[in-house]
């Protein structure tokens, strides 16, 4: 989904990007440290399942979009979950979980009940923006949105099922909040478990409602349960935003401590005034969510998003949502996003702000990719349990021929986010991104899924198959910036 906004604020430069780019990058420009990579989609599930009267295109076995949870009661438990078999304009056939027990080694892909074409599904065509995240007694939460496109309209619900164990079963969804109107869009929901204080867990989203035929607002939503997912409070605005304003990428983090607050990372929309366009902003909740702060702005995003330098062709990318993630024994507060600030603005890099001081004061936006000449794209960003910080994202390499080589990177640096090291290549040899499914661009996800694993990292992504239009995209992960490089 794409934000309404982005016809009224000012238009953003699609420049190509420079010429030059390093044939380094091809081959990397350090030594990863971890496993190899692990398919996790190995099938299509929902392969069989009709789909009438849809007039986009579909793409089979095309997985997109993944984020991925591990079970703080058993770290061998990890579930990652995405959309399996994307349409050309918005969601997908439905949503799937990769479920592990040996710690990443092997997967089981279980249907996620957001859809009809899901055993026990909701009745709804389609879905899309899956999330998953696990509260400190082993319960996981799997939140999406169901949609569907109708000639009168559209419907569309925030929903969230739970697994109570480990992902290898799921509850029938509970309904957070439904539409069926045209005029209200609900977008980009995402949820997180209360880690100090089980049964509690929160999710966001943001609703673009019309004011008139021209003019709307999209605030952004909160509601949360106290009793494992159950019952959700009745949704409430967390953000008010004025006429042809909105948020969008709401995610809230929260530390492990009880009482710890509640911080929901966006980007405020703006259509007018000094911060006209995009800006990372968040609102600190102290009382469980109960009441927000006013959004605090942390930095302009000055992206310019992708195309593919030789047709113009566009590249769907991350170039609206920051990724934000805390470090549980400090509290600091990191995010990341796509902005053209490190080179004159002609393409997207990283750019990483740091609070040290509960939200008060962010440090300056600093570049964590290589200035290889070429864009670096859909970042992540986590903390792990020493502080470590992990950043992943695409990195597009110089042009071969007809394709466009694009490879997964992470960076690792101490606490504090000042000192990352060398690239560490997780995909080995390129893949073409040409070979994505087509969504307003060529599209892998908004965002990629990303947690610390011992002292390294588990990158969650989606990896091209160079080559073959068939089976286009594949979920993969493994461990990489640990110390033992053996196994996951």
């Amino acid at each position: 989904m794409r934000p309404r906004a982005l016809s009224t604020v000012a238009a953003r430069l699609r420049a190509p990007a420079a010429a030059g780019a390093v044939a380094a990058l091809l081959i990397g420009s350090g030594v990863a440290s971890g496993s190899s990579l692990v398919v996790v989609s190995k099938s299509d599930p929902y392969a069989a399942c009709p789909t009438p009267g849809q007039a986009a295109r579909n793409y089979p076995r095309a997985e997109v979009e993944p984020n991925v949870a591990v079970n703080p009661t058993n770290s061998s438990n990890v579930v990652g979950v995405w959309q399996q078999d994307r349409w050309s304009d918005g969601g997908s056939r439905g949503l799937v979980a990769g479920v592990s027990f040996d710690g990443g080694a092997t997967f089981e892909e279980v249907p996620l009940p957001f859809s009809r074409c899901a055993p026990g599904g909701l009745p709804f065509d389609r879905a899309s923006d899956p999330w998953v995240s696990f509260g400190p007694d082993g319960t996981a939460y799997a939140i999406g949105l169901s949609l569907s496109f109708m000639a009168s309209g559209s419907a569309s619900a925030v929903a969230v099922s739970t697994s109570g164990d480990g992902g290898r079963s799921w509850q029938s969804p509970t309904i957070v909040q439904t539409d069926v109107s045209p005029e209200i869009l609900k977008d980009k929901e995402s949820i997180t478990a209360g880690p100090a204080t089980p049964g509690t867990a929160y999710a966001v989203w943001d609703r673009s409602d019309s004011l008139d035929a021209v003019t709307f607002t999209g605030p952004a939503m909160f509601s949360r349960t106290t009793d494992g997912g159950r019952t959700w409070s009745t949704p409430a605005v967390i953000v008010q935003t004025g006429v042809n304003d909105q948020t969008i990428g709401n995610v809230i983090v929260v530390g492990k401590t009880a009482g710890s607050p509640l911080y929901d990372f966006f980007n405020l929309i703006i259509a007018n005034g000094p911060h006209a366009g995009y800006n990372v902003a968040f609102v600190k909740s102290t009382d469980g969510g109960a009441s927000w702060s006013a959004p605090k702005i942390v930095s302009p995003m000055l992206s310019v998003g992708f195309t593919d330098p030789r047709t113009n062709a566009p590249v769907r990318t991350a170039d609206i949502l920051p990724e934000p993630a805390i470090d549980a024994a400090t509290g600091d507060l990191y995010v990341v996003w796509q902005d053209s600030r490190f080179n004159g603005g002609q393409y997207d890099e990283v750019a990483l702000s740091i609070s040290a001081d509960g939200g008060t004061t962010f440090s300056p936006p600093a570049r964590v990719n290589l200035p290889t000449g070429r864009p670096a794209l859909v970042p992540a960003v986590a903390v792990g349990s020493s502080g470590a910080v992990g950043v992943t994202y695409y990195q597009v390499g110089p042009n071969l021929g007809s394709g466009l080589p694009t490879r997964y990177v992470l960076k690792k640096s101490p606490r504090g986010g000042a000192q990352f090291g060398p690239d560490l290549p997780v995909t080995g040899e390129p893949f073409d991104l040409l070979v994505a499914p087509f969504a307003v661009g060529l599209f892998l996800g908004d965002y990629e899924g990303l947690v610390p694993a011992g002292d390294g990292f588990r990158p969650f992504f989606v990896k091209g198959n160079s080559g073959d239009f068939g089976n286009p995209t594949d979920i993969v992960t493994g461990v990489f910036g640990g110390e033992n490089p053996a196994g996951p």
